[in-house]
């Protein structure tokens, strides 16, 4: 297949100073992304019927003293792979009006929210996930009160092309900040934040059966969630703790049951200059939370719960992603982080930062099932699981990474990490192996020539028995900042195809534009970010990505 990828990607953003009464500010973005389809039988690329797929985006906004104002435009007749089933179609899907005055903020139109964590409310937009579940509807925000904020929303979530009427969600929010009223807590340098919140969600009736009974399941027209959190911070340390509660909502991810969804999260963290430290735990159970019942897949949820796992960025690492399994799950994160100071003998010359992260996350345990909690008959309350009971490990993922400058112009990055994977939970890797355990390890040097003249290489590989094997991954890059970026990579599997996915690429950067072009394959898989994953076809061809920003 031959493919290139046109981009012209940019946020709209406000001003950093206020605006005088009068003056108006625009600012915006275009995007589209292109390809050309060609066949590659030996990685599988899929058949199309267009020989040219694109998507594209035009956002414009205005911002003054009072009154701000926005719009997105979409076009994508013909998506990129990945997009097809859902995403065809054209319109502006996103438009808002917004007025201000004294701490007051009124928003009607298309709008992205999040309460707390995200427990029970988090609409956003991430294209590479292929997610907008953007409210349509109206916001009111106030800040007015010192040491207190306040949201109220309502409206409707988009699904794609369409905004389901059949279904509204109303929310309110309340946090306030006790440093501004204690005295006690400004003189010792200490913030304390309390917050809640409250998520309405009324679907009209749908018509679910109930297989080998004669009768239907009786739905709820209303679902209640609920969220309360606090979080303390002094010096160096924070301390963050949260629970949320959503009412009986029977939906495809859990079977159609009726029991109630809980998560807890408790999080205390650690920085200062040279050493950090962090530890958190979370317990969720049945928190899929969506505006659309019957709906699979990454669509309409109201909803995100964050994932626990380590996010890398290095391309074999990332080679087996952890997905949040909505249905329950405890998920532990620990990392720690320490810079050996200048002159010293583990610091050297320059210094040595050493990082640790680890990641262990599980299922839930039915009281009738000691094996985990799938199974819950459709029209029940679900299974009773134990509290603090864990079950058997879906992920986990242990690092450490090594930076280490070894002379003026040389920097070395090293890191090894090790990962379980339990695809018979997970089920994001085709393979026949019920898990995948696996050892990496990955070399970064960095040479700076001068200070316009980079050149930078990485070496990878990836020890496994299960799924493909080992793989080998290697990537040279040069750079002219801020100019121009010449690389090329490849990502092999060794250790039982022999297939190679190579990277050919040059970047050209100048004022506000950005123009990439590569030619290569990418691998069939999975696109994750914190803990949501979207199928990601196989493709092999040419890449142009364009960028500007105004």
């Amino acid at each position: 297949m031959i493919q290139g990828c046109l981009a012209i990607c940019a946020a709209a953003f406000m001003p950093d100073t206020a605006l005088a009464a009068g003056d108006v500010a625009v600012h915006g973005s275009v995007s589209a992304d292109i390809l050309f389809p060609e066949e590659d039988k030996e990685i599988g690329t899929e058949e199309y019927n267009s020989w040219i797929l694109f998507n594209t985006y035009a956002d414009v906004n205005l911002y003054s003293r009072y009154v701000d104002a926005g719009l997105r435009f979409e076009f994508m007749r013909w998506p990129m792979p990945g997009y097809e089933k859902d995403f065809a179609g054209w319109g502006i899907p996103n438009i808002y009006v917004k007025g201000k005055y004294k701490g007051f903020e009124l928003t009607a139109g298309d709008f992205y929210e999040q309460f707390g964590s995200g427990f029970i409310l988090r609409t956003y937009e991430d294209r590479p996930l292929g997610i907008d579940n953007s409210l349509r509807g109206g916001r009111l925000n106030i800040t007015a009160l010192k040491g207190f904020k306040f949201t109220l929303l309502g409206g409707v979530q988009r699904h794609y092309w369409n905004w389901d009427k059949h279904s509204q969600i109303y929310g309110a929010n309340a946090e306030t900040y006790l440093q501004d009223y204690m005295t006690a807590l400004q003189d010792h340098n200490a913030s304390w934040m309390i917050g809640a919140s409250y998520v309405l969600h009324h679907e009209d009736d749908q018509q679910i059966d109930v297989p080998g009974v004669n009768y239907r399941l009786n739905l709820p027209k209303y679902v209640n969630a609920f969220d309360v959190r606090s979080s303390f911070n002094k010096g160096p340390w924070n301390v963050l703790g949260e629970f949320a509660w959503k009412g009986q909502d029977p939906n495809f991810n859990n079977g159609y049951t009726y029991g109630p969804g809980t998560a807890y999260l408790l999080s205390g963290s650690f920085s200062k200059k040279g050493i950090s430290a962090m530890l958190q735990a979370k317990r969720s159970e049945n928190m899929a939370f969506r505006s659309d019942r019957l709906t699979d897949g990454t669509a309409v949820f109201i909803n995100n719960m964050p994932a626990f796992s380590y996010n890398h960025t290095y391309a074999l690492p990332a080679l087996y992603p952890y997905s949040t399994q909505t249905e329950g799950e405890w998920a532990f994160q620990g990392s720690f982080g320490y810079t050996f100071k200048r002159k010293t003998p583990l610091g050297g010359k320059y210094g040595t930062k050493i990082s640790v992260d680890a990641s262990y996350i599980s299922g839930l345990v039915a009281s009738d099932n000691p094996q985990g909690i799938n199974g819950g008959l459709i029209g029940t309350n679900g299974r009773d699981t134990y509290f603090w009971k864990i079950g058997a490990c879906n992920y986990y993922d242990i690092n450490v990474q090594f930076e280490k400058r070894l002379s003026g112009p040389v920097q070395l990055n090293l890191m090894y990490a090790h990962q379980y994977y339990n695809n018979e939970v997970l089920k994001t890797v085709e393979t026949d192996d019920d898990f995948v355990r696996a050892n990496v390890v990955v070399a970064d040097v960095k040479y700076k020539i001068n200070k316009k003249f980079t050149l930078r290489a990485e070496a990878q590989y990836l020890f496994t028995e299960q799924d493909q094997k080992d793989w080998a991954y290697g990537l040279v890059e040069f750079s002219w900042t801020p100019y121009l970026m010449i690389s090329a990579s490849d990502m092999w599997n060794c250790g039982e195809t022999g297939r190679h996915y190579y990277m050919f690429g040059v970047t050209g950067n100048y004022r506000a534009n950005r123009l990439m072009i590569q030619y290569g394959r990418t691998r069939k898989g999975y696109n994750c970010s914190g803990g949501v994953c979207r199928p990601v076809p196989a493709m092999h061809g040419l890449m142009l990505t364009y960028s500007y920003n105004f």
